[in-house]
C-alpha cells in the first residue's frame, strides 16, 4: 500500500536521508511528514519565510508501523517518547520523579519500528505535556487539550528501510504571506482554548494528576 506524505521545509528535498535527522526531535532521528498538504505548507512557513511542501509516496509494504493513535496506547506513551528525546525543564523533584516513573512504565522500543505516527509536539502541545509532568494539569484535561487547535498528526520515517521505500513526487510552493498567518492563527487558537479549558476546569475526585499516579505506583496503572 502506498500513502502520500508531505514535508514542509524552506528547501526542496528530493532525497531525504536518515542521518540528516536530529536526535532531539519528538521521536528522535527521522524524517517528519504529514498527510495534510495544508499543514505541510504552514510548517514550511513557521519562521515567516517562504517554503515548500515536498510530496512523497511511501510504500508501506513490510514496514513495521507504530501508530500512537491506536487504542492499545495512551497519551502517557506519547509523553514518555518526548521525555526520551526532547528537552524538558523539571521545575521540581516531583517533575523529575514523574519523568522517571513514566519512562519505567511507558517506554516503547522505537528501534523496532520503521515508521511512527502520532501527535506533533509543537510549542502548544509540548507545553501541555510539561504542565502535566509538573502536576498543574490533570490527565483528563491533558487529553482534552490535545484535541485543541487541530495542530496535526505527523508521520515519521525512522529506519533506512523506510527511506528506501520513499519516493519524491512533487513540490508545492508555500507563500509566507498566506501560510505563516494560518500557522500563527492555528497555534494561537490552541493556546486560547487551552487557557479557557484550564480556567473553567473544576477539581473533582475523579481527576487524575501526576502526583496521584506517583503515590499509587503500580496500582495507578489500572486507572488509566
Amino acid at each position: 500500500m502506498n500513502i502520500i506524505l508531505y514535508h514542509g521545509s524552506q528547501n526542496i528535498i528530493t532525497s531525504p536521508s536518515l542521518p540528516a535527522g536530529k536526535e532531539t526531535n519528538d521521536y528522535g532521528k527521522g524524517f517528519y511528514c504529514t498527510q495534510d498538504l495544508q499543514l505541510a505548507r504552514e510548517w514550511a512557513c513557521k519562521k515567516n519565510t517562504n517554503g515548500w511542501a515536498n510530496q512523497y509516496s511511501l510504500d508501506t509494504t513490510n514496514l513495521s508501523i507504530l501508530d500512537l493513535q491506536d487504542s492499545k496506547y495512551n497519551i502517557l506513551h506519547w509523553i514518555t517518547i518526548l521525555l526520551e528525546h526532547r528537552t524538558f525543564v523539571y521545575s521540581s523533584d516531583l517533575s523529575a520523579q514523574a519523568a522517571a516513573f513514566l519512562t519505567d512504565h511507558f517506554h516503547l522500543p522505537l528501534e523496532n519500528y520503521d515508521v511512527i505516527t502520532g501527535w506533533r509536539a509543537d510549542d502548544s502541545y509540548f507545553s501541555y505535556a510539561q504542565s502535566f509532568i509538573s502536576n498543574s494539569l490533570s490527565l483528563q484535561n491533558l487529553s482534552k487539550a490535545m484535541k485543541l487547535g487541530n495542530l496535526g498528526i505527523q508521520t515519521v520515517l525512522v529506519s533506512e528501510k523506510a527511506f528506501n521505500q520513499l519516493e519524491f513526487q512533487d513540490k508545492f510552493f508555500a507563500d509566507k504571506d498566506i501560510y505563516y498567518p494560518s500557522f500563527f492563527m492555528r497555534d494561537s487558537k490552541a493556546r486560547r482554548d487551552f487557557k479557557k479549558l484550564t480556567e473553567s476546569a473544576t477539581l473533582t475526585a475523579s481527576e487524575i494528576y501526576m502526583i496521584d499516579i506517583l503515590r499509587k505506583g503500580e496500582t495507578a496503572l489500572e486507572l488509566l
